[in-house]
């Protein structure tokens, strides 16, 4: 049983190593956090201390991690674990994989380095936003509209739509799109006061 559990337990201390790298934390903030001492935590990321539950529960709750996926378990679960990707610097961390199915996103937008435009793209399918944190500008069609914390916003993605962060700090936000919303974007330049190619249906609706 030992001769199995070893090649676990010895990935345990880098994956802590890494975690902990990730979210910026030093061995002190954690020993803080955790009350496990620094010498304790530095000793398991270098292997020369065994992992034990009593050990890994605080690290796990700190890091935000289930158990299992820290100590690399493999528990037959049928869940997909996702990891972020950057694109034109804007963060999304997929929240689902379903071909042809709904897609989810967490979408997290840095604040603004100086004055920024929106392309307007449009693309078949249908687009729904929900404002976790910051404030998320809106371009659709004619609109121009801030969306805040706890504000929803719906629309057909034929009407030519931008996103853009009005700042000060970060923008994230839920963005679910429907079963053609992978398709790839066209860019399009609308013309002002009017929706290029749409009628009035499909405009944005918040609450």
């Amino acid at each position: 049983m030992d001769d199995e559990l070893d090649p676990v337990l010895a990935a345990v201390g880098p994956r802590l190593r890494e975690l902990r790298r990730d979210r910026g934390i030093t061995l002190a903030g954690l020993s803080e956090t955790t009350g496990i001492s620094v010498s304790t935590l530095s000793r398991l990321e270098s292997g020369r201390r065994r992992p034990t539950l009593e050990l890994l529960l605080p690290l796990a709750r700190v890091h935000g991690v289930p158990l299992d996926e820290l100590v690399g378990a493999d528990t037959a679960d049928p869940r997909v674990r996702l990891r972020p990707f950057t694109r034109d610097g804007v963060e999304y961390l997929p929240l689902s994989r379903t071909p042809g199915g709904i897609q989810a996103f967490r979408i997290t937008i840095p604040p603004p380095r100086g004055h920024v435009e929106a392309d307007q793209r449009s693309h078949e399918g249908h687009d729904w936003v929900y404002v976790l944190e910051g404030q998320l500008r809106l371009l659709l069609g004619p609109h121009d509209m801030v969306l805040k914390q706890g504000e929803v916003a719906e629309f057909d993605t034929r009407i030519p739509h931008g996103f853009l962060n009005p700042g000060p700090g970060p923008v994230s936000y839920l963005g679910l799109f429907g079963p053609q919303g992978e398709r790839a974007h066209v860019r399009v330049r609308p013309t002002e006061g009017r929706r290029e190619d749409e009628g009035e249906e499909g405009g944005p609706r918040g609450r």
